[in-house]
């Protein structure tokens, strides 16, 4: 047993693991770790506590749909990705989780905070088409809507039907509000 000789080859090792560990336990390749073979997308991995935040926007109106707070999440790697180069990586993962706003009197006065989660929406930027015929993938972007009633199930059945709608005034940035997202500039 040569334990000097393999020591090189064990702090890779476990650098790697840390590495890993510190992205929620993930690789770093978004297809394997929230899109399966099929192009089945599902809720990322503690992407609050690991992703970089972009930004956060507020529906105050109780009545407008997606009312409540939107905080939007990616990775680390993406946020420098766009940054070097305006444009989002093959792979990236957006997440934008919705919070059901909580109104209240409180002894600063009345106020507005974020309460539960009620729905996430997931992005996962696609360069190469990878899953032709799935209907929730195109424009270069996999779409993912998710309740929390469960979250583990996708509820978009057509991008185009459940998700453009809302993306069509951003189409000219990749279908993305980056004017919301300081931390992109």
């Amino acid at each position: 047993m040569n334990i000097i000789r393999n020591t090189p080859v064990a702090l890779v090792l476990a650098a790697l693991a840390m590495v890993t560990l510190a992205m929620g336990g993930a690789r770093p390749d978004a297809y394997s770790t929230c899109v399966d073979e099929n192009g089945k997308i599902s809720m990322p991995r503690d992407y609050r506590a690991n992703w970089a935040h972009l930004g956060s926007w507020a529906v105050p109106a109780q009545t407008d749909p997606g009312s409540g707070f939107h905080d939007v999440y990616t990775q680390r790697e993406t946020v420098e990705y766009y940054k070097k180069n305006k444009r989002f990586p093959d792979g990236a993962v957006l997440v934008k989780e919705i919070r059901k706003a909580v109104w209240d009197e409180m002894a600063t006065g009345h106020v507005v905070y974020a309460g539960d989660t009620d729905t996430w929406f997931v992005m996962v930027k696609d360069d190469k088409e990878r899953f032709p015929g799935n209907a929730n993938w195109g424009d270069g972007w996999g779409w993912g809507l998710f309740k929390a009633a469960d979250p583990s199930i996708n509820t978009s059945k057509n991008y185009k039907e459940d998700c453009i709608p809302c993306h069509e005034p951003a189409k000219e940035t990749d279908w993305v509000y980056i004017t919301g997202y300081p931390t992109l500039r």
